[in-house]
């Protein structure tokens, strides 16, 4: 099992260092172009970026040679199962930057690089126009390039589709033919000198960068929780995997496509909580799923009032026939009744008094719960073990993991763990559950997790919002961090949701649905707009389903049902909705209001939301919008159609008046249109 890990480790080290590299040639001073800041590269090409299949990969680098002589770039890439490179040209931006572009068509790693030299053609090009144009003398200067297009014939070899053409090119230049100065300007000679093009002295960009391609579900997704043992067949009975089969119906209907489940696992009865966290159960208590393990079994074992690992494997394919995906919670923690703790003793940490560390948030405690000792002298076995969960997993179907708490693990493990995993299951998506420090959760995404938890949960001012989003979506983080926003998890009741009412309720719904391509809530609770915390002030439910049984009244006429249905059927049409790369901000005069838009990456498509910000109050403004982002002719009026309400407007230019009664509806998602206006527009909008 060592060997295991120690094969993982080479092959992440030479992923790094040596898969992805260009041709490793001896550095010599007559290598005279210079290649540096490219973008994206994640600390020098340690880490990948992450796309999705389908996805352009856009290069930019700052390229320049010496002296006034032309540059000529190419950007290489490959899949790492191919073996050969692929090449397109870069174009040239504006102070010698240059960008290159790829699409990947395929699950996995590909690899790209740069490669750029001096163009003694393109150099010669230049100059032989300038002198045309001067009407100079340009006999010597045909030889000249008569010798470098000989140079491109002999590179071109057995290749006679173009070697009679670049011969009667060497022809005309060295007989100074007539027009052989315009000919020698053309286009045509310019793509078969570039085909053809001496890289002899070319300089190799030193690192080989990493692209993971992942499912499209890994950039766009609606994740739905609940806790499967809260929907028996009758009020207080004990929910199974085969109940929840009946609920995927209703799932579908509100638009969502992947359905999260806490842990399926056997509970422990050491240490068991009761109601409220409280210490010491009651005989019916069935305790926390996140104490995992007992008597039945650990993480490879289902509880057995809920079903059997087969009844997982059903609910997998039954899911898909309903376009959901099943998302497991795979908690790296274990009860003290697991099977691992009487199996791998060495595997947790002891206190001086003999007795297993349980898991401590102080002034916190979870005495139901180990944590794994990352520092144990048997962590290979360890390592091992647990990668083995999340294949053992996979082998039932299941291609979507909430990891909790991976921040209390070691770095390394992930790196190495994750990677594994996904060189087996490329399909595999992975959410980090990480509310912890940012630099913390950004590692945890360039170690391997396709998604994260966010700060979106405590994000509440449109200032907080702007600066948060601004990062997510135009730092570096963009290229490996992809956020999903939760307004609620079972943990975590955010302050703002305990008296707002349904305004609130509703106007953070469309923030994380508008704002993020990935969201979820957690369900039934947000849908019924459970508000009720622990104590005033705690970010804690009372009555927490963690620790008990609920019997939730999905016909309630209050549900959220309607606007979740709503707001997904718009994301689900709206292709802007479903990338991060084209959020804009708009000034407003009135900081209650948050005006916002989105684009596909080719800028098309446009999406404004504007959302009040005040659940109590009737909020209005002036929205200053960025035409030329929405690419909107200044000088023609477009029309705005509301695709939460239904209506239309009809707007002119940058400035326009809103009004959101929360009371009614906290926000807008117009859907921009661009159209001239008519006397039937007057009629019909006036």
């Amino acid at each position: 099992m060592t060997r295991g890990v120690d094969q993982g480790r080479e092959r992440m080290i030479e992923q790094r260092e040596l898969s992805c590299a260009a041709d490793q040639l001896l550095q010599e001073g007559r290598r005279r172009t210079i290649i540096e800041h490219v973008t994206p590269e994640i600390d020098a090409g340690r880490f990948p970026i992450k796309r999705v299949i389908g996805e352009r990969v856009i290069v930019e680098a700052d390229i320049f040679t010496d002296g006034h002589d032309r540059a000529a770039a190419v950007l290489l890439w490959r899949h790492e199962q191919e073996s050969a490179w692929r090449e397109v040209a870069m174009e040239p931006l504006v102070n010698d930057r240059w960008r290159g572009a790829f699409t990947v068509s395929a699950l996995g790693r590909y690899c790209y690089t740069l490669v750029a030299w001096t163009d003694r053609f393109k150099t010669w090009v230049y100059d032989l126009a300038k002198r045309v144009d001067a009407a100079q003398d340009v006999r010597v200067d045909l030889l000249i390039g008569a010798e470098l297009v000989e140079g491109a014939l002999k590179r071109a070899g057995q290749d006679s589709a173009y070697a009679a053409l670049l011969t009667s090119y060497v022809a005309d230049l060295r007989a100074n033919a007539p027009g052989a100065a315009e000919r020698a300007l053309s286009d045509e000679l310019a793509l078969l000198m570039g085909r053809y093009a001496d890289r002899s002295l070319a300089t190799h960009y030193p690192r080989g960068l990493g692209v993971v391609v992942e499912p499209v579900l890994a950039r766009f997704s609606s994740w739905y929780e609940f806790f499967p043992r809260s929907f028996g067949s009758k009020p207080g009975a004990h929910g199974t995997l085969r109940d929840v089969m009946l609920q995927l119906p209703r799932i579908a209907a509100l638009g969502f496509d992947v359905l999260y489940l806490p842990p399926v696992h056997p509970i422990g009865d050491a240490f068991r909580k009761g109601k409220n966290n409280t210490v010491g159960a009651g005989p019916d208590d069935p305790g926390s799923p996140w104490a995992i393990g007992s008597a039945e079994g650990g993480h490879k074992a289902v509880h057995p009032t809920l079903g059997t690992v087969d009844d997982v494997g059903a609910l997998v394919v039954e899911a898909r026939r309903y376009g959901i995906e099943l998302a497991m919670d795979i908690a790296f923690q274990v009860s003290p009744d697991h099977p691992y703790v009487s199996e791998h003793a060495e595997w947790f940490r002891r206190r001086p008094d003999g007795t297993i560390q349980y898991a401590e948030n102080p002034p916190k405690k979870y005495q139901d719960i180990y944590p794994f000792d990352f520092e144990s002298a048997n962590w290979t076995t360890m390592w091992e073990e647990l990668k083995s969960i999340f294949e053992f997993w996979c082998e039932q179907g299941v291609r979507v993991f909430r990891v909790d708490n991976p921040h209390t693990k070691a770095f390394p493990f992930w790196e190495w763990c994750l990677g594994e995993v996904k060189r087996q299951y490329p399909d595999a998506i992975f959410l980090s559950e990480a509310f912890t420090r940012p630099k913390v959760m950004y590692y945890l995404a360039k170690s391997g997790f396709s998604q994260s938890y966010t700060y979106f949960t405590w994000r509440n001012t449109a200032s907080e919002l702007r600066r948060y989003l601004t990062e997510l979506t135009t730092s570096e983080v963009k290229d490996y961090f992809r956020p999903n926003f939760w307004p609620n998890t079972p943990d975590i009741l955010p302050e703002g949701l305990h008296y707002a009412g349904r305004p609130a309720f509703i106007a953070r719904l469309i923030l994380a649905g508008t704002l993020a391509a990935s969201y979820g809530m957690y369900a039934p609770a947000y849908e019924l707009m459970e508000n009720v915390p622990l104590a005033p002030g705690r970010e804690e439910y009372l009555d927490s389903e963690k620790y008990e049984l609920k019997d939730w009244n999905l016909q309630h006429p209050d549900s959220l049902a309607p606007v979740i249905t709503l707001l997904n059927r718009i994301r689900r049409e709206h292709p802007a909705l479903q990338t991060n790369v084209g959020l804009r901000f708009h000034p407003t005069n009135n900081e209650q209001l948050l005006a916002y838009s989105k684009t596909t990456e080719d800028g098309a498509n446009p999406i404004l939301v504007v959302v009040n910000l005040d659940p109590h109050h009737t909020q209005s403004g002036i929205i200053d919008l960025d035409l030329e982002a929405l690419d909107i002719d200044p000088q023609q009026p477009y029309q705005v159609h509301d695709l939460l309400g239904g209506a239309y407007y009809l707007w002119n230019g940058a400035r326009n008046y809103v009004e959101l009664n929360p009371q009614v509806m906290p926000a807008h998602i117009f859907d921009v249109r661009h159209r001239v206006r008519t006397e039937r527009d007057f009629d019909y909008f006036m």
